[in-house]
């Protein structure tokens, strides 16, 4: 997918992640929304930075660089919700796009994908992108629901930013 698209995949898990895991139409879910978007957004960005150095698609696109991200809110108790803008990035390259991506770098350059995808300057790419969001949200919703409860505390961040005056 293009960098158009990665964004919109952000914002819209952003939004759709904020209802399900705050369901309403009030302040709370308001709240929720804006806390979950820059991380989600972010972390929707943030392969592509290989782009400026590397290899794309390789170096900053593979199951290690997740890793890396899921493990950070546990070890350093901030970057909730990134791990989940890095992942559907992932997602949205190997499901939507034509190439795929080396998931196994750097033990292997080769590139997973599926065939179902478009090339990034396909006219469909804004509809496989909003296919591919609903996916994930509706999974999202099974996995909170069913599985584990999605809403991370993020109250602990904002004692510690109250702390530094902020």
């Amino acid at each position: 997918m293009n960098k158009r698209g990665h964004v919109l995949n952000g914002l819209l898990l952003a939004l759709g992640l904020g209802f399900i895991v705050e369901p309403g139409l009030d302040a709370a879910t308001a709240t929720t929304v804006a806390e979950i978007t820059v991380p989600v957004v972010l972390g929707a960005l943030f392969p592509d930075v290989d782009t400026a150095f590397g290899r794309h698609r390789k170096t900053l696109h593979s199951l290690p660089v997740l890793a890396v991200f899921l493990a950070y809110p546990i070890v350093f108790g901030n970057l909730q919700y990134v791990w989940i803008g890095v992942l559907t990035h992932y997602l949205l390259d190997v499901v939507g796009s034509r190439r795929g991506i080396a998931l196994f770098h750097p033990l292997s350059d080769r590139e997973f994908g599926l065939p179902s995808g478009v090339t990034t300057s396909s006219k469909y790419a804004d509809l496989v992108t909003v296919i591919i969001t609903a996916i994930e949200l509706a999974a999202f919703w099974a996995i909170h629901t069913y599985v584990v409860n999605l809403d991370l505390d993020l109250s602990a961040a904002s004692q510690a930013a109250t702390g530094f005056g902020l």
